[in-house]
């Protein structure tokens, strides 16, 4: 048809074209694909080495990677159980060994657990073995006659049990003053554990060294510099407090061990 002096004609429109689609997209069939993993219910993961990030040290010792640590940021309460460690309570023979060996994961694993027996014997042992090692204290016991001597260590022994129960008392108050909620028994067992465990390599060399040998006050300076390293890392898996308010909270400690232990013997 004619209109205005021209021809119309409709244009022909191209006719759609099928689209392709793949079989594993239709009706009644499903397609595999990944998805973000979802934390645990109560948990939003655990980057392995604490609510703060961090490891266990130079070395990093622990043998758990921590993955997801990016993505996620713990959240716990202190006095529960950990949510990707183990919480069986250690024996004393594997809780030693793991404070030594991989220490940020054994206290996380006892964070719910009181260790009231190793802390007992060691802080005896270590009482029995100062009053060998410590130059004054060895003589009245080397020259004293044999009831004496017995009563200068059990003295010795009981006397750094009940300094231990105080000072890891105090790191326990102090903690929960910074905001902590870690339990008692387990903060003050395990910091009557560090506190004469890292000492006793000294000890013992000053036995045949003497205290004044300048190894083995080399050695106690570097003891004390671990100690204050492992009672942070303890007071930071049992409070869920990050490594500053962690080291405040055992610096009291620290100061005391240096002031009654350390320095009457260290030059």
């Amino acid at each position: 048809m004619k209109i205005g002096g021209g021809d119309r004609r409709r244009q022909a429109e191209p006719a759609p074209q099928p689209v392709a689609v793949d079989p594993a997209d239709e009706r009644g069939h499903t397609r595999a694909f990944t998805v973000p993993e979802m934390p645990a219910a109560g948990y939003a993961g655990y980057d392995g080495y604490g609510p703060y990030g961090g490891s266990d040290g130079p070395a990093g010792t622990d043998g758990y990677d921590g993955q997801g640590a990016d993505e996620h940021v713990a959240v716990y309460r202190a006095g529960q159980p950990h949510p990707q460690v183990g919480s069986e309570r250690l024996p004393w023979r594997e809780l030693l060994r793991g404070i030594v060996r991989h220490p940020t994961r054994t206290f996380a694993q006892m964070r719910t657990h009181q260790a009231w027996g190793p802390a007992l014997a060691v802080s005896a042992g270590y009482g029995l073995l100062a009053g060998f090692a410590f130059g004054g204290t060895s003589d009245d016991v080397l020259h004293s006659t044999f009831t004496v001597a017995l009563m200068i260590l059990f003295s010795s022994a009981v006397g750094f049990v009940v300094c231990g129960l105080m000072l890891g008392s105090v790191t326990h108050a102090l903690a929960r003053r910074l905001g902590g909620d870690g339990a008692y028994a387990p903060t003050v067992t395990l910091a009557m554990l560090i506190s004469w465990l890292t000492d006793a390599p000294r000890l013992l060399l000053a036995l045949f060294l003497g205290t004044g040998n300048g190894v083995v006050q080399l050695l106690g300076w570097a003891t004390w510099v671990l100690c204050a390293w492992l009672l942070a890392a303890m007071v930071r898996q049992l409070h869920d407090l990050p490594w500053g308010k962690a080291l405040t909270a055992g610096s009291l400690q620290l100061i005391m061990l240096l002031v009654l232990i350390k320095l009457p013997t260290l030059g």
